[in-house]
């Protein structure tokens, strides 16, 4: 089966790009022209990954991906003229698992959405037989449930991006272990090469509001000097 992708720009010659790109590489591509229409089709259809604009009528990129995280786990990849360190942050830090600057060139544009949907098939997939069952990782009220990509804390599951999710198995995974940025940055994308910083600040930072807002209980430390840790 096809992989499905939402392309959300308001610029028609750009979506029309966009559109032909993907399919060319055999995705099926559905196509929304202001932000206000992008969340009329997510709310309509499944789609595997989101490649939208972040100056869009209607609603913006911002807005549609602040509303988008709290329901939905699909990758988004967040597409913009704006090519400081601080926008990107910003929209990592609402919920983007990727941001692209425009311009942009055909193959860095496939290399990234290759890799997400590779990611996300990864989070969303069982990586043992049927017969072998995951067990649930637990750290005092949180339970992370690997076959069914699930969180919970309290009883209460936890909306979680793909990134979110695999830092928490990580360090659900091995307790108490202390891992630096880079260690976080290799395990969970599975590169060598180290991103800023700043954006493994950012998904830390997420998990821990959604975190406080369930509980006052702190469940991940900052080691100082070495990095993260749950407790």
């Amino acid at each position: 089966m096809k992989q499905k992708i939402l392309v959300i720009e308001d610029d028609s010659d750009i979506n029309s790009l966009l559109k032909r790109i993907l399919e060319k590489e055999g995705y099926k591509v559905e196509t929304a022209f202001s932000g206000t229409e992008g969340k009329l089709l997510l709310s309509m259809q499944e789609f595997d990954l989101v490649l939208t604009d972040l100056m869009l009528p209607g609603m913006s990129g911002e807005e549609l991906l602040t509303e988008l995280r709290r329901t939905r786990h699909m990758p988004v990849i967040a597409l913009s003229a704006k090519a400081g360190l601080e926008d990107k942050v910003h929209v990592l830090g609402l919920g983007a698992d990727d941001y692209i600057t425009k311009p942009f060139e055909k193959q860095e544009l496939l290399a990234r959405v290759q890799a997400q949907l590779r990611r996300a098939g990864a989070y969303s997939s069982p990586q043992t037989p049927l017969h072998e069952k995951s067990e649930p990782l637990t750290c005092k009220d949180l339970i992370l449930y690997p076959e069914y990509c699930k969180v919970t804390l309290k009883g209460q599951e936890l909306c979680l991006t793909t990134h979110e999710f695999q830092i928490l198995k990580v360090f659900m995974t091995h307790p108490q272990k202390v891992f630096s940025k880079e260690a976080l940055y290799q395990a969970v994308w599975n590169q060598d090469a180290f991103v800023e910083d700043n954006s493994i600040s950012v998904h830390i930072s997420n998990l821990r509001k959604k975190i406080a807002a369930v509980t006052d209980e702190e469940y991940i430390k900052t080691v100082w000097g070495l990095g993260y840790k749950i407790l």
